[in-house]
């Protein structure tokens, strides 16, 4: 008997439950869905609220405004009194993409180090257009090596190598590497490579300082810490990267830096701007700077503790374990937990999700079906966490799973300690 596709009960349900389109059954799902991947987040409905607005035509003087007030607003944020800011209508990728064609011709080189499967997705994106990628080893559980970056700088000698491209936050592993060692690395090697930093899943969730670090490109995007939807990417661009870029001769078009660094702004956007994205972008940026970007971080940095410390407690019965294996190097964003082979990883989301509402993610690269992670950033509260671990919990209690009992008491009391 032939039974029809799951997309095909999709307008039944959307008129039964609009806001609930994924809900498994039509019926309705009392209260929220929490949502705890490292991303999408979380969006409050701030942000939501200034999505649903009417845009503004080309010409209307509000709209460069706005503009102007997301471009010092990530200025600010970056900590950078130096760098252009260019945004897009893209994921991350896109925003890597935009990176690897304005600084580096094809068959040129860059050094990628290895953190994890999202440095490897660069170096593979890197490579799929034409250039050459030099890589460190990656250790599983471990963040990266900044001697092995500098190795691998002075054995450069012909001085090939354009730029370091370096992932801030790894969301596949949770390791967080040390932008001044790597930054103090490119120095020590006396290389003259750019430092670009991937900082899509720590950017206000961790502290980084874009001219204090020395970095030339810093790469971010929307649905992470800044707390909006997919599909907005930007990079900001110091004048020395901005000089490389202008000399390299490789053909781009909306990609191009130079193209959009311009007043108006159908010539920023090489075409129409992202106007909803934009109000949400410019909340999102208001509510950050309203809280205090020192309190943003303390607040990342305590509910990553209450996780790491549940995750450390249900580990006692052997069946699971944090994957990062450096306590200073886990991640304030996302923490990554490794599973014993015989576990459904799979499964356990389908019931953490459909039947205690609380979604979180699997494992990416080499941690597929080996792993799980739960993201703790942007907009996201004590009671929020608490609600993720216990839905975790009760998961694991209907799939059989073994693990310390006492993982949401250890993450309360770390909350109540600050």
């Amino acid at each position: 008997m032939r039974t029809s596709p799951p997309h095909a009960k999709l307008p039944f349900l959307y008129k039964q439950n609009p806001i609930r389109m994924n809900s498994p059954s039509p019926e309705r799902i009392p209260g929220d869905r929490f949502l705890h991947s490292p991303g999408p987040t979380h969006i409050p409905a701030e942000v939501l609220n200034a999505m649903h607005r009417q845009p503004m035509d080309h010409g209307d003087p509000r709209l460069e405004q706005m503009i102007a007030v997301c471009e010092t607003g990530l200025r600010r944020l970056l900590q950078t009194d130096r760098a252009d800011v260019f945004m897009f209508i893209s994921n991350g990728h896109g925003a890597w993409e935009t990176t690897i064609e304005n600084l580096l011709a094809p068959g040129q080189a860059v050094l990628i180090p290895g953190s994890g499967h999202f440095s490897e997705q660069w170096a593979m994106q890197a490579e799929a257009t034409g250039r050459r990628v030099v890589r460190t080893p990656c250790r599983a559980g471990y963040p990266i090596d900044a001697n092995a970056v500098e190795a691998a700088l002075r054995a450069d000698k012909k001085r090939e190598i354009v730029a370091v491209f370096a992932v801030h936050t790894d969301t596949a592993s949770s390791a967080t590497c040390d932008l001044q060692a790597m930054r103090a690395a490119i120095d020590a090697a006396g290389h003259s490579a750019l430092f670009v930093a991937d900082i899509v899943a720590s950017l206000a969730a961790a502290p980084f300082a874009m001219d204090a670090l020395g970095v030339n490109v810093a790469v971010g995007a929307s649905q992470k810490g800044l707390m909006c939807p997919p599909g907005f990417g930007f990079v900001a661009v110091d004048a020395h990267a901005g000089e490389i870029a202008a000399n390299n001769g490789a053909p781009r078009y909306y990609w191009d830096w130079r193209r959009r660094k311009a007043e108006y702004s159908y010539r920023k956007f090489c075409g129409t701007a992202p106007q909803n994205l934009l109000y949400g972008l410019e909340a999102a940026l208001a509510l950050i700077e309203r809280e205090g970007i020192a309190a943003v971080h303390a607040r990342h940095a305590l509910l990553a503790r209450a996780v790491q410390a549940a995750v450390e407690c249900w580990s006692k019965e052997g069946a699971l374990s944090l994957h990062c294996r450096v306590p200073e190097a886990r991640s304030v964003s996302v923490t990554t937990i490794d599973v014993d082979s015989g576990i459904d990883v799979e499964a356990l989301r389908g019931v953490a999700r459909e039947r205690f509402q609380v979604a979180f993610a699997g494992g990416l690269g080499a941690q597929t079906g080996r792993a799980f992670r739960i993201g703790h950033l942007g907009d996201v509260n004590a009671a929020m966490i608490l609600g993720c671990l216990a839905g975790i919990e009760a998961a694991m209690l209907v799939q059989g799973i073994p693990f310390g009992r006492d993982g949401v008491q250890k993450a309360v009391d770390c909350l109540a300690a600050g």
